[in-house]
């Protein structure tokens, strides 16, 4: 009886002890949450934007999964009034790398940017209603394309290709009723403008772009820490990055102002390698220092036949052709080419002032 009982006394002491070994204070054996998105290479791009589970709850309020970042452009494409929530996501273990301040960071294979379009204060109802949500994905041999519609209940956004249109009616931030066709642009839409030497590619997350603070749900924190601290980003970027501005800032300078809302309107063709490269305008913020390459006293290479005189005449917005090509919705002649079918007002209010603060060409 008595070996019967120190057996048994031997197995409770043993177990606590593996218990106690479990449970212990050294971090590494402390539990991981793992992120449940759900990104194969191998399938990708799914039928549905569920699929990915980049969103937890009800999707529509678009509540970031584990692992899944908010980001914000300090100064943002305009596209028709349209609101955007930003995102990026990384399978665990790889990273982005700094390429240099207005150059797109260097994603890692399986990376995920996702951009959704909604408006606030949709009429008849004054609602909120999503447009669409944009993903760019890395594969091996580079980015692709994924363009999601949502459904009218909200709860689905399908898989598209060749584009679409919707009517849709709202009050903008500015408080001014607006009516667009909204247009959902096709796969060889998205590479007109996101592409370099015809390989897609990001247009946003640059460092210029994204070295300020933005509140995340655990508190305010420079996105490119944030970035960091997620192990999204290399921590090897220069202390030192020639950032833009909000273009609506206007404790700013005006001419950096300008130079921050056509770098991200204009840049991603007026490039080398771009779709529009082949014109002598250099509109990345890094390039637009110099007069010359924003077009001030340059001849347009085709003319307007509507008066205009130069690209930017000084003081002149009705001899501007940059003027006549923002402050337009003719598709014949309107800039940017795609992303917009109305003029944004505020915008060319800021332009045309900047070009009335010019000096003269002589």
């Amino acid at each position: 009886m008595r070996k019967y009982y120190a057996w048994f006394i031997v197995c409770i002491l043993g177990t606590a002890a593996l218990i106690a070994s479990c449970s212990g204070d050294n971090d590494d054996d402390e539990y991981t949450p793992v992120s449940p998105v759900n990104v194969d290479l191998s399938t990708v791009p799914y039928a549905k934007l569920s699929d990915y589970k980049f969103f937890e709850g009800d999707m529509k309020l678009q509540n970031p999964s584990l692992g899944v970042l908010p980001y914000e452009p300090i100064s943002q494409l305009f596209t028709d009034y349209a609101h955007k929530k930003r995102f990026v996501w990384m399978p665990k273990g790889v990273k982005a790398t700094y390429n240099g301040d207005g150059k797109i960071l260097e994603f890692p294979t399986g990376s995920v940017i996702i951009k959704t379009f909604y408006y606030d204060n949709v009429q008849p109802s004054n609602t909120t209603r999503i447009m669409e949500t944009r993903l760019l994905i890395k594969k091996a041999d580079g980015w692709i394309f994924a363009e999601y519609i949502w459904n009218d209940e909200q709860t689905e956004a399908n898989l598209v290709t060749e584009g679409g249109y919707r009517e849709i009616s709202f009050i903008n931030e500015y408080g001014n009723l607006k009516s667009v066709n909204y247009r959902f642009p096709s796969n060889g839409e998205c590479l007109t403008c996101h592409k370099m030497t015809d390989k897609a590619i990001p247009i946003g997350p640059k460092p210029q772009n994204l070295n300020n603070n933005y509140t995340f749900a655990d508190g305010s924190k420079n996105q490119l820490a944030k970035w960091v601290e997620m192990g999204y980003l290399d921590s090897n970027y220069p202390a030192q990055i020639n950032t833009v501005v909000d273009w609506k800032d206007t404790s700013k300078p005006l001419e950096t102002r300008v130079r921050s809302y056509i770098d991200i309107n204009c840049a991603h063709c007026h490039q080398e390698g771009s779709h529009c490269s082949y014109r002598p305008m250099r509109f990345a913020f890094s390039e637009s220092t110099t007069n010359t390459n924003l077009g001030v006293c340059m001849t347009p290479q085709d003319p307007l036949n509507d008066g205009t005189s130069a690209i930017v005449s000084p003081g002149r917005i009705a001899r501007s052709a940059l003027n006549s090509r923002l402050n337009t919705s003719d598709e014949s002649i309107r800039m940017p080419l795609l992303g917009r079918s109305l003029v944004h007002e505020e915008a060319v209010t800021m332009i045309q002032e900047w070009i009335n603060s010019l000096p003269n060409c002589n």
